[in-house]
């Protein structure tokens, strides 16, 4: 059921919202971000954004906005599927060396925007940079959680991220259900869906035109979008695809994304020598000719206008090995695709396991390839369960009415900041 939040039609002001988002790839968190901006009542908000320089900080200065763009931010990582271990730790060295630049960042922002009214971090892992930021700015401070935290094997990891939120955020907000519980329950979190604008592409660009040329006539077609990376499953979908044609089924694969980061230089050798970033884009490549299926897997690497892709296909796989259900679900519902999902305890929020879409277990090709058989030879269930994804999406994930709630979220905390401290 969707929350309502009221939002105060006294308030006449232009709020201004400095975002700290600290990806520099343009990802899921970055398209959800994007998507709040362009949802939010006209003239309510004016966004200022801080972030690391990369496709995510390039796409925005084409939108308009007004960034500051640096080196890296550092991070804080409690989340289920990254939260520090074995080889990980590692990656807490980077953030402990990240952490010059973003204090420096911190400081470029606080001269450049001073009458700020509110700071939103776009993702819970750039706690340690938002209380920074609240520091120097002395404004509330909106944490915006997008993954799904690790609730436990970690308890002075997990004390030291709920202190910070107790005592620096003035409001949490969650994106669904699933990560909600992954919080603390003595913590009010407002619950705010991620959103998605639909529209027929105006042009499709040329690399899906192609690709629906090559399409086999009446095949199932199946997509995964995306950043490549390990977690997502994109080695688990590249098998099932190889599965699949073994068994002679009518199915073409599509795999939309690009490599995060670039891997040349010492930085990224060294990266995919520990294991923390791999090539999928040479893999897939690799893959594919290996096992003779060029004619069956389709890689596009990045397309900013997804909507091409979701007018392109029929199914939407999400294997991913984070046990949530991603952004790439939640776009494609809008065009009527239900999913097949990585997911153990689906929300109905997100997710009604054989009404929107499929459960499927992480890191189980053979099993996804299973699913992909049964409604390759049941299109009228893949039909079935589209337009229950698309009523689901209308619902919630419509990016207007959670703009709305954002603001009221927003007009909230500033009111209850001006009221405290009569600013």
């Amino acid at each position: 059921m969707r929350r309502v939040y009221a939002i105060d039609d006294t308030a006449e002001m232009t709020l201004s919202v400095l975002y700290l988002h600290p990806i520099s790839a343009f990802s899921g968190a970055s398209r959800s971000l994007r998507e709040l901006l362009g949802g939010l009542p006209e003239s309510t908000v004016k966004p200022f954004v801080v972030l690391p320089r990369g496709r995510g900080a390039e796409i925005l200065d084409m939108d308009g906005y007004s960034t500051e763009q640096t080196a890296g931010i550092t991070q804080y990582d409690c989340t289920k599927f990254g939260h520090y271990r074995g080889l990980r730790w590692l990656i807490a060295l980077r953030e402990l060396a990240l952490l010059p630049a973003t204090v420096l960042a911190c400081f470029r922002a606080r001269r450049r925007w001073r009458d700020i009214d509110l700071i939103h971090a776009n993702e819970i892992t750039a706690v340690i940079a938002a209380v920074i930021m609240k520091a120097l700015f002395r404004k509330p401070l909106m944490v915006h959680v997008r993954s799904v935290q690790q609730i436990t094997g970690i308890p002075l990891r997990r004390r030291l991220l709920e202190y910070l939120l107790r005592r620096y955020a003035d409001a949490v907000v969650a994106i669904d259900v699933t990560v909600r519980e992954s919080l603390p329950a003595d913590i009010h979190v407002d619950i705010v869906h991620n959103s998605f604008t639909p529209h027929a592409s105006a042009k499709v660009p040329q690399a899906v035109a192609d690709l629906r040329n090559r399409f086999h006539k009446n095949s199932l077609r199946v997509g995964m979008v995306g950043n490549l990376l390990a977690m997502k499953g994109v080695y688990e979908f590249l098998e099932a695809a190889r599965l699949c044609v073994v068994s002679g089924l009518n199915v073409d694969f599509v795999l939309v994304g690009s490599n995060p980061r670039k891997l040349s230089g010492l930085s990224g050798t060294m990266l995919k020598w520990l294991g923390f970033s791999h090539d999928l884009e040479g893999y897939i490549a690799r893959f594919t000719a290996r096992n003779g299926l060029e004619e069956r897997v389709h890689p596009l690497g990045f397309i900013l206008d997804v909507q091409a892709i979701y007018e392109s296909i029929d199914l939407l796989c999400f294997p991913s090995h984070l046990d949530a259900v991603g952004r790439p679900v939640i776009e494609a519902a809008w065009y009527g695709v239900p999913s097949l999902v990585a997911v153990e305890r689906p929300r109905s929020d997100t997710l009604v396991d054989g009404e929107t879409g499929l459960c499927i277990p992480s890191r189980d090709p053979e099993a996804l390839a299973a699913l992909i058989g049964r409604l390759c030879s049941r299109r009228d269930e893949v039909t079935r369960m589209g337009k229950a994804a698309r009523a689901l999406a209308e619902t919630n994930f419509d990016a207007r009415e959670n703009g709305r709630s954002m603001l009221a979220v927003y007009q909230r905390v500033v009111n209850q900041y001006r009221k405290q401290f009569g600013a």
